[in-house]
């Protein structure tokens, strides 16, 4: 179960891998209140469902105001029975460049148990978390959750074919890179409907859950929301899914 958390984390964090390379639209995309809906499949069987949302807080940072992010993650069905997860993720990012100030995590997955945090300082170019602190390479450096939010909000609308691009991340105890290439718009069944998406393939790298000719590719709403509405890779065994199941509270209509 712990190869399926770790690709819905791929799958949240390759939307945001061009972040660096692009600007921001003048506002969010999103805004408090929105709630998207997920589940994971391992072949035809749902293995796992997730929630993202934006929620109204009067925390601030630096004396600035913040969004507070907002991931649940449980298994379901069968898996549930033999590995039960319930992991619950936080961040809280700036109004403004949408970057974050702090993230937490509760991992709870059968026997296993572990909480983390980490401070961001973006103009000091560093991460204070519980095994230390890291410095960043630039002032542009994210959580799981943050990145996902920061992405959805760039202006992609000049971006080619082929064209790759990189995000630095924080994740665990480490600083990583991830890549990722555009590869062109389709269109996608889903419970919301067939929507025009954008296509796009970040790199992983083959090993314990990866084949060696494994591609992780991802679908987002071609409209002002950007949502996520597909993500799929082939592991060793069989391939997994992450499909949307729900969308609330979105900023503009689905699909326009």
């Amino acid at each position: 179960m712990k190869r399926l958390t770790l690709i819905f984390a791929l799958s949240l964090l390759s939307i945001a891998s061009f972040a660096q390379e692009l600007p921001l639209k003048k506002d969010p995309i999103f805004k408090e209140g929105e709630v998207l809906q997920y589940k994971l499949k391992y072949g035809f069987i749902t293995a796992a469902e997730a929630t993202i949302k934006v929620v109204a807080t009067d925390v601030k940072f630096d004396n600035k105001p913040t969004y507070r992010l907002v991931v649940d993650a449980e298994t379901s069905g069968t898996f549930d029975i033999f590995y039960k997860v319930r992991d619950h993720y936080d961040s809280y990012i700036d109004k403004t460049d949408l970057t974050p100030y702090f993230y937490q995590e509760n991992i709870r997955e059968a026997s296993y148990r572990r909480q983390d945090k980490a401070r961001f300082y973006q103009d000091s170019k560093k991460v204070i978390a519980n095994k230390g602190t890291f410095a960043t390479p630039t002032t542009q450096t994210f959580d799981l959750v943050s990145a996902y939010y920061f992405a959805r909000s760039l202006d992609i609308s000049k971006l080619k074919i082929g064209e790759v691009f990189k995000l630095n991340y924080f994740l665990g105890d480490e600083i990583s890179q991830l890549e990722i290439a555009y590869v062109g718009k389709e269109t996608i069944k889903s419970k919301l409907g067939n929507i025009r998406c954008l296509k796009f393939s970040p790199s992983i790298k083959p090993g314990r859950i990866f084949k060696k000719d494994s591609k992780l590719y991802l679908w987002i709403t071609d409209d002002g929301n950007r949502v996520p509405v597909k993500a799929n890779v082939e592991i060793l065994v069989g391939s997994v899914t992450l499909e949307i199941k729900s969308a609330e509270g979105l900023k503009y209509p689905i699909g326009k």
